[in-house]
């Protein structure tokens, strides 16, 4: 015992002295750091550095801190601000505070911030302050004052209401809290005010005038009109367009409907909104659910009108005359509603077929049309004869053309025997025969009369293409104008006023044409026999004999336009194509036409459309020779022309007689005798200086020259040296003349000139028109002296 005592004693002994003695060995903070790092990583340490390095603080700690930091604020903590203040980065934190919020319950974590319930119970109280001060608080302003999201901020307050807040919600808007003080005065004041109105009222009114809040009005409102409280009804929802309709005004608004539809059978759309009906067609609708009314754009009317409108079209129809329901119909309704009221009535009464509408309104029976139609049978006959008279190539059809070759095949000799005939008879007689009187039979004398006609166009020069589809086209015919159908109406049909007949011109025009085809037709058929017989009276000799003189002639004209230049040609080649070889074209066509019974009496009269209709139904053997001489007169060539014709009348079975000197001076002859007739007769300038120059370039060129009126300066160029220099002279300033009579008279037309210009202008043009008369007579002595000597030396 006594050994173990001793043991005892000496570890004690050494314990003492081991607690006082000094440390030999310590570790140092390396290698304290890369322990706890080994630690770490084998997971049996959990601890975070610092911001800074030096410290390790565990996740308990970290949450410890939070809840501290939590309350030091006051219940509210940016989780920035608390990163800060730990030290710890903010990774570890938004986690830590992840964590309290999900855990505690009265810890919430609100856009990035920690709120817990103590805070929001002052924000609660605070609130409630406000409220009670004021009546109403809006939480939109709430969210800007504590910046907190509105959706959270207005379910933490629902949820202390009643509680820590004294006051309620809008059931509607939950954006606005309010006492029942605040309710109560406020539903006070609108019962009042609309207790107080009469008619319709847009509740928006109400609110920019007393000042309530919207969100209280509608609320309020509704529960009155649910009640029973107030008697009227609210349209529109909760909307800018809501209004209050009181029942009083409901009841004096239905009366007055009612009457008016009763009385008047109709009630218009716009009345109804003026009254105050924002949907006059709903309401039309529910108000008259039994009656049978017709809904139209701008009204609807009743029974009993639309009964009238049928009466009346029944009455039209059965006694086979006209009605215009306008009188019947109210004012109020457009063109397009009556139209449409017309509609149903002939549907109701099944008068579709026997009756039609213009105008919207006018109701005409059939029977009626058709004793209008038999009223221009007359004229119709008689027109018919006229026109196939006077153009008989628009009424032919190709059935009318085909007929009337059977009936030449039938009735004459073919068209290939005669000209072989004749071509044997022309041979007998001997190329060098000369027929007496080439240059003055009758059809020169016409053609000296077109030269006074107004000239065509000289620089048109489009050339028509004849297709198949114009060609085979039948020209329609009018047989009268929309003026003259009314004329004759108004004539005979006297009862119906002046609108109505020209629709009923217009429903007339279409038929009356077509039935005049057929009038005109049927009487083309008819005469067709005795039109070919006097159309073929004119022997070939004779048609033979006028073309060789007309065809001389233009060589002639050709021969004059070589004295000039090349564009001063070119110009009056254009007017003799335009002019005499048209002439001769049309004399031509309008021959081989009169075959097909298509020619007219005066060939003159054929224009380019009629030339084409001709040419379009030749035979194919004739049809594209004439061809070239169609479009050869659109050309700038008088030698094309003649090319074309001579190869024209060849295939057509004729002869040309070449001219010879006897010809010539006999076409000369008469050429100036015309001339100088038209210039004894002549008193204007302008046309007596254009025969002069023609004349004396005759006279000294002992060529024809059928020129337009823009070549007389090239053509006085032409007669310098060929006459007197002193006649060159005269005709020179007797131009010079004419051109300042022109021009004044074009400037004359001219305004914007003061009185002073005025009185000048027409001193000079009294001046002008002196010397132009002191003049006339020694211009026109140029050529009627030279005749007069010439006459007495003959």
């Amino acid at each position: 015992m006594a050994a173990a005592w001793e043991e005892i004693r000496r570890l004690a002994a050494d314990f003492q002295r081991a607690q006082f003695a000094d440390t030999v060995q310590r570790l140092s903070e390396r290698n304290c750091i890369e322990i706890v790092a080994k630690l770490i990583e084998d997971k049996k340490l959990d601890v975070v550095y610092t911001l800074d390095g030096k410290e390790f603080i565990t996740p308990s700690q970290i949450s410890r801190e939070i809840k501290d930091e939590l309350y030091i604020h006051g219940g509210r903590l940016n989780v920035v601000d608390l990163q800060k203040i730990i030290n710890v980065d903010l990774v570890h934190v938004e986690a830590k505070a992840n964590e309290i919020a999900r855990c505690d319950r009265s810890v919430q974590f609100v856009l990035g911030q920690l709120i817990d319930a103590n805070y929001l119970d002052r924000i609660s109280e605070e609130v409630n302050d406000k409220l009670q001060e004021a009546g109403m608080v809006n939480i939109l302003e709430l969210c800007k004052v504590y910046d907190l999201p509105g959706d959270f901020l207005t379910e933490e307050l629902s949820k202390r209401l009643g509680k820590i807040i004294h006051g309620q919600m809008d059931d509607f808007n939950r954006g606005v809290l309010f006492t029942p003080t605040f309710v109560s005065r406020h539903r006070a004041r609108i019962r009042g005010i609309f207790t107080a109105v009469t008619r319709p009222t847009p509740v928006s009114n109400v609110i920019g005038v007393y000042g309530f809040q919207e969100h209280i009005i509608y609320s309020v409102l509704e529960e009155l009109v649910n009640t029973g409280r107030l008697k009227g009804t609210v349209v529109g929802g909760r909307q800018d367009q809501t209004v209050y309709i009181p029942d009083i005004y409901s009841k004096t608004q239905n009366t007055w409907v009612d009457s008016f539809l009763q009385q008047n059978g109709y009630l218009e759309f716009d009345a109804l909104v003026r009254l105050g009906i924002p949907d006059p067609v709903s309401y039309i609708k529910k108000r008259f659910k039994s009656s049978k009314l017709l809904f139209l754009r701008a009204a609807c009317v009743g029974q009993a009108l639309v009964d009238q409108v049928e009466a009346s079209v029944e009455e039209a129809v059965n006694s086979a005359t006209w009605t215009d329901v306008q009188p019947i119909l109210p004012s109020c309704l457009s063109m397009v509603d009556a139209g449409i009221i017309v509609t149903e009535a002939m549907r109701r009464t099944n008068v579709q077929a026997s009756a039609r509408v213009v105008r919207d309104t006018v109701v005409i029976s059939e029977k009626f049309i058709s004793n209008c139609l038999a009223l221009f049978d007359e004229a119709m006959q008689n027109k018919a004869q006229k026109e196939v008279k006077n153009n008989p190539v628009f009424l032919i059809t190709e059935d009318d053309l085909k007929q009337g070759s059977m009936m030449m095949e039938n009735s004459a000799p073919s068209k290939k025997e005669k000209r072989e005939a004749e071509r044997k008879k022309k041979t007998t007689e001997g190329s060098g025969s000369k027929g007496g009187g080439g240059g003055c039979n009758a059809r020169e004398v016409r053609i000296r009369k077109t030269k006074k006609k107004t000239r065509r166009d000289e620089d048109s020069d489009e050339e028509t293409v004849v297709t198949p589809q114009n060609r085979n086209k039948q020209t329609e015919v009018r047989f009268m104008t929309l003026e003259e159908i009314v004329a004759v109406l108004e004539e005979r049909v006297c009862d119906c006023p002046e609108e109505i007949l020209s629709e009923l011109a217009e429903q007339l025009v279409r038929p009356l044409t077509k039935t005049y085809q057929e009038v005109v037709r049927t009487v083309f058929m008819s005469s067709t026999s005795s039109s070919t017989g006097e159309t073929r009276k004119r022997s070939v000799k004779d048609f033979q004999e006028e073309l060789s003189n007309l065809y001389n002639n233009i060589r002639l004209f050709e021969k004059g336009t070589k004295l000039f230049s090349d564009e001063t040609q070119v110009h009056i080649s254009k007017h003799v194509l335009k002019t005499v070889c048209t002439d001769v074209t049309n004399i031509l066509v309008n021959f081989m036409a009169a075959e097909l019974m298509m020619s007219v009496e005066n060939p003159s009269s054929i224009t380019n459309e009629v030339r084409l209709k001709i040419l379009g139904k030749l035979p194919e053997e004739t049809k594209g020779p004439l061809m070239k001489v169609h479009n050869s007169l659109n050309g700038k060539a008088i030698e094309d022309f003649l090319t074309s014709i001579e190869m024209a009348v060849e295939v057509c079975g004729f002869m040309l007689k070449k001219g010879d000197k006897k010809r010539e001076r006999q076409a000369l002859f008469q050429h100036r005798q015309a001339l100088t007739e038209q210039l004894k007769e002549a008193d204007d300038p302008a046309l007596i200086l254009h025969l002069t120059s023609v004349l004396l370039f005759q006279a000294s060129t002992n060529c024809m020259l059928h020129a337009p009126g823009r070549c007389v300066p090239q053509i006085i160029g032409t007669l310098m040296g060929r006459i007197s220099e002193e006649h060159h002279r005269l005709l020179t300033g007797y131009q010079a003349l004419v051109v300042k009579q022109l021009v004044g008279q074009s400037q004359g037309r001219k305004q914007g000139h003061g009185d002073g210009d005025n009185q000048k202008e027409g001193d000079e043009k009294d001046t002008i028109r002196k010397e132009l008369v002191s003049l006339t007579g020694e211009v026109k002595d140029l050529v009627l002296s030279q005749k007069k000597t010439s006459g007495t030396e003959e």
